[in-house]
């Protein structure tokens, strides 16, 4: 898979863009805050339908316009795909595939799939386990898109059960609701469950290999998916069945605390480097390594649930790695099409043996140099 062209009208510092992209390598060099943070922004939002800075839309539109716009020509293993999106401030974002607007902005996923590499990327260790459900999230949705709307209507029902809960603390003359919203809960939660246990174990299994490869066997990753709900995930039935029971065995505590305990929304990612906690543990270099590993597992696992390589999105982070991990890196870039930002400080010499287009940004205009 990989995107041909972009075509950008007022999205962020792009007040008129039109870009054409090769099948592999294209290097974007600017200094900082001249857009090329921007460019990445406006691909992932052509496939996650928003954007992975921001969760504002309109943040999207260059501050002097009331309106944006992001196209893009996708082609891969039987894709042939024009996405557009339009975004206003006062009314609701218009996404187009092949000129049909979608009725729901969940169908856009598996459209174009794409991985997205970062310096905030580190959060994902340093941060909460929000933090990791968001990433997992994002990434399952690219592979079932099914899935979004499990989670969606799972954090809908959550939400109205957490009010009622509140509402109970004065009155528990509605305690009988409390077992529709468990039916709904449990039935929509545990689907959540078992793809994000899924997705981790395959996760782990890819992170894993590549972690041992870049440091040379010196080091070893181990991924683990924590729910409060279960320990096992091989069954649907028995995962409903136990969170039914946890849900009524803790609703005299919910409704003193006025919120639910028991439930995917309190999940959360194990993530060790040689059987210590990397959170606590691991050094800036290791987080950094761990987090490049579980990037490049994304990498092959939307290839093999997709048959079709996703398109890599690496936003200033080369030059924060050393030698050996920028050239294991760049050797998968023979594979797939890659997206790279950079100052001008990267080893341009590192590239030679790949088909590239390198560009220059600077306050949003672009310019392609010779290869």
């Amino acid at each position: 898979m990989y995107v041909d062209s972009v075509r950008l009208i007022n999205f962020r510092n792009y007040m008129d863009l039109n870009l054409e992209l090769n099948k592999k390598v294209n290097i974007f060099i600017g200094k900082n805050a001249q857009g090329k943070t921007n460019l990445l922004e406006s691909i992932y939002l052509c496939s996650a339908g928003k954007s992975f800075r921001t969760n504002v839309d309109k943040d999207m539109i260059n501050i002097k316009k009331n309106q944006c716009y992001v196209g893009a020509k996708v082609f891969g293993n039987h894709i042939d795909k024009f996405i557009e999106i339009k975004l206003e401030r006062n009314k609701p974002k218009r996404i187009k595939i092949n000129k049909l607007e979608l009725e729901k902005n969940r169908d856009l996923y598996g459209g174009l799939n794409v991985v997205v590499f970062s310096p905030e990327d580190l959060r994902i260790i340093k941060d909460g386990p929000s933090e990791r459900r968001n990433f997992i999230d994002r990434e399952i949705s690219q592979i079932k898109p099914i899935y979004r709307y499990n989670l969606n209507r799972y954090n809908k029902i959550l939400f109205q059960r957490n009010n009622l809960l509140k509402n109970m603390r004065m009155n528990k003359k509605n305690k009988h609701l409390i077992d529709i919203f468990n039916m709904q809960m449990v039935k929509s939660g545990s689907k959540v469950i078992i793809d994000r246990a899924r997705f981790v174990e395959n996760l782990a299994l890819s992170s894993r290999k590549i972690h041992r490869d870049i440091t040379y066997g010196k080091e070893e990753l181990l991924l683990k998916y924590r729910t409060n709900v279960v320990e096992r995930f091989d069954d649907i039935l028995y995962i409903e069945k136990k969170f039914m029971e946890k849900l009524e065995k803790d609703i005299n505590n919910d409704i003193l605390k006025g919120t639910t305990k028991i439930g995917p929304h309190r999940d959360d990612i194990d993530i060790f480097i040689n059987n210590m906690d990397s959170k606590t543990f691991a050094s800036q270099g290791q987080q950094r390594t761990a987090v490049l590993s579980m990037k490049l597992a994304e990498v092959d696992i939307i290839k093999e649930e997709k048959e079709d390589f996703p398109v890599l999105l690496l936003d200033d982070v080369l030059s924060e790695l050393d030698k050996d991990r920028r050239k294991y890196l760049i050797h998968t870039f023979r594979d797939l099409q890659t997206i790279i930002t950079s100052t001008d400080i990267i080893d341009l010499g590192e590239f030679d043996s790949l088909e590239k287009k390198i560009f220059c940004i600077e306050n949003g205009n672009v310019n392609s140099n010779a290869n």
